[in-house]
């Protein structure tokens, strides 16, 4: 405005980020909780959806309704998986949003630049109904693209600055890239189904069904085939402290993960793979190996390979004790089975 102040809704906002500043986290926890209590005081009078359904999105279940009103809503815990994060609320709160009003995927330091006051206007949590008469909390779905296109914001922006993206955002920044790029692309059949007619005669479900197909297609490359277990117990048995802040491993591992793993699929795959995948200037595979598996066989012997090692490590008290299972159990091709001769010998030998 022309005498630098700001408007009274945008003042009002940035007061509330700078008060809850200001407060200690168990003062905003007592806040944030008693704002829910007051919410669901009136549970009698909430509004009960009209219409409930589930739809896939990325292998995870979101859940959704249509309140009376016409609001779209997506269920908090579906809100969450679908932004690749995963939390439940406190314990008495009923909904993850604290005293600054921003709800829990977006209360980073890192994203609040991004956060524009319209968006934080709109982000008040949803109360509600089901069908059923149960109480239930979500977010208007159109909420959804525009958060992503928050962590899309922080992602150019880090780029920009820095080259890269923490790695502590990076995979909400693929799922937020992934979601928003799948949306346009349903919003569009959706609008020509719609101009045709053919909305009406279309699967009840095949929206659902091709944003589905899009999203698991792009989320391939990121999937995590190797388990947490395997690291830790990894790391266990090579007597290494198992850090739980960091993605960051000891480049050897690579060495004894090709070992364990892949000199163990089948005959020559580690050749093979080294050859499909040439390694970097600092020495590292430009990606993993995983990548050129097959779908239909190469990744399901993968898993069922991993969880049997999984479980060998889990019995081993140390790395030479477990490779000597492994060894009994899943021999390198090409290696002699070892066998135990101890035990008493016949007289004469």
């Amino acid at each position: 405005m022309a005498d630098g102040k700001a408007p009274k809704d945008e003042g009002k906002a940035r007061g509330g980020l700078a008060r809850a500043a200001s407060l200690t986290p168990e003062r905003k926890s007592e806040i944030a909780r008693a704002a829910a209590e007051a919410r669901w005081g009136g549970a009698a009078a909430l509004p009960q959806a009209s219409y409930e359904g589930d739809f896939s999105l990325g292998g995870a279940t979101i859940s959704c309704a249509v309140l009376p009103n016409g609001s779209r809503i997506i269920t908090q815990a579906a809100f969450l998986r679908a932004l690749g994060r995963s939390r439940s609320p406190k314990a008495g709160t009923g909904v993850l949003t604290t005293v600054d009003q921003l709800p829990f995927f977006l209360q980073a330091d890192a994203l609040k630049p991004f956060i524009s006051e319209d968006l934080i206007q709109s982000t008040n949590p949803i109360f509600y109904r089901t069908k059923s008469g149960a109480r239930a909390v979500g977010y208007d779905a159109r909420l959804l693209p525009q958060v992503a296109d928050v962590y899309l914001q922080l992602r150019d922006a880090s780029l920009k600055e820095r080259g890269s993206v923490p790695s502590r955002y990076q995979g909400m920044v693929t799922a937020a890239d992934i979601l928003v790029r799948g949306l346009a692309n349903v919003g569009i059949i959706a609008l020509v189904d719609e101009a045709t007619g053919f909305q009406r005669d279309r699967a009840a479900d095949a929206l659902a069904t091709i944003l589905e197909a899009f999203i698991a297609k792009e989320l391939q490359p990121y999937i995590r085939t190797f388990p947490d277990e395997f690291y830790e117990e990894l790391f266990r048995l090579r007597g290494l402290h198992f850090p739980t802040d960091t993605v960051k491993r000891p480049q050897y591992f690579g060495h004894l993960t090709n070992d364990i793993v892949y000199a163990r699929l089948a005959p020559g795959i580690v050749k093979e793979l080294r050859e499909a995948v040439p390694k970097r200037e600092d020495g590292r595979r430009k990606h993993q190996f995983t990548r050129h598996l097959t779908d239909t066989t190469g990744h399901p012997k993968l898993r069922e390979h991993l969880a049997s090692v999984v479980t060998i490590m889990t019995l081993s008290d140390d790395y030479e004790d477990f490779k000597a299972k492994l060894d009994r159990r899943h021999p390198r091709y090409g290696d002699t089975i070892p066998l135990a001769l101890q035990g008493p010998q016949e007289p004469g030998l």
